[in-house]
């Protein structure tokens, strides 16, 4: 199995949004499942400023305040889950547009205030942001059998139906764990981590838990690529056996890094492989 995290950003570019299309049919074509989950940050934050809302983020994460979360429910579980949706079925990719609400598909429970990197020391409130607890595994193994791919928008849904803004990063990780996926792709406009963002020649092939944790301390890898990077690291005790960071511009890339044919954006392993 092959999980695909997308960035809103992807939205932006028609040229990417065609080329995720054809990378999941390629993976499609070789028998591979794929789930897709996607967030939507610059959609929410658009739309919040479209409504006098200023978007607030403290160490790449979003504060989601009540009025924040409508926004974001509007935003991700409308105009980004079914834009991505029926892109990839023009792409021929038999998509299925959901939200972790639907069938309880991601359960949460309220983040407690926490200290995360790059906020300093004191701990945060996140507001209406919510931890995954658990993922309805049998309804996600069900819609796979049916041959299609199960696009979620990330929201997580408490017992008694509060719905909260789940950090999409987060979201794959766990579903990555629960499904016991052997490659998780996580899909970006910039297509990997770089030493140095405005030169695409820094491209850091490889990165390990060691040297994650070496580039975020420098500030190499900063705002929202942390989570991205540690929520990665942390999976690798879980059994999936590597991440990559990628863009979906060429249409091989997803097929050659589930094949090991060759390096694509960043690939996140727990040790150097030569």
């Amino acid at each position: 199995m092959r999980l695909l995290k997308s960035g809103g950003d992807i939205l932006q570019n028609p040229s990417e949004l065609e080329g995720l299309g054809e990378n999941i049919k390629s993976l499609l074509n070789t028998g591979w499942q794929v789930i897709v989950l996607h967030g939507g940050g610059p959609q929410t934050n658009l739309l919040q400023q479209q409504i006098g809302i200023t978007p607030n983020k403290i160490g790449g994460r979003r504060i989601t305040g009540k009025q924040d979360l409508r926004v974001v429910k509007q935003a991700i579980a409308g105009e980004v889950n079914v834009r991505l949706t029926s892109a990839l079925l023009a792409s021929g990719v038999p998509a299925f547009g959901c939200h972790g609400a639907s069938g309880r598909l991601i359960q949460a429970t309220k983040r407690p205030p926490r200290i995360v990197s790059g906020s300093g020391s004191d701990p945060i409130d996140f507001g209406e942001v919510g931890d995954v607890t658990g993922i309805n595994q049998n309804l996600l193994q069900g819609i796979l059998d049916l041959a299609v791919v199960p696009v979620i928008a990330t929201l997580g849904v408490a017992e008694d139906g509060r719905i909260f803004n789940i950090n999409a990063d987060t979201t794959v990780t766990q579903i990555a764990s629960k499904m016991k996926a052997r490659l998780l792709l996580l899909t970006t406009q910039i297509g990997g981590v770089f030493e140095d963002i405005n030169n695409p020649q820094s491209r850091i092939g490889e990165i390990t838990p060691d040297s994650a944790k070496q580039l975020i301390e420098a500030g190499v890898i900063q705002g929202g690529m942390i989570p991205k990077v540690e929520e990665a690291v942390a999976l690798l005790d879980q059994g999936v056996a590597s991440i990559a960071i990628i863009s979906p511009q060429d249409s091989n890339a997803f097929l050659s890094v589930a094949n090991q044919e060759g390096v694509c954006g960043t690939v996140i392993r727990k040790q150097e492989q030569h």
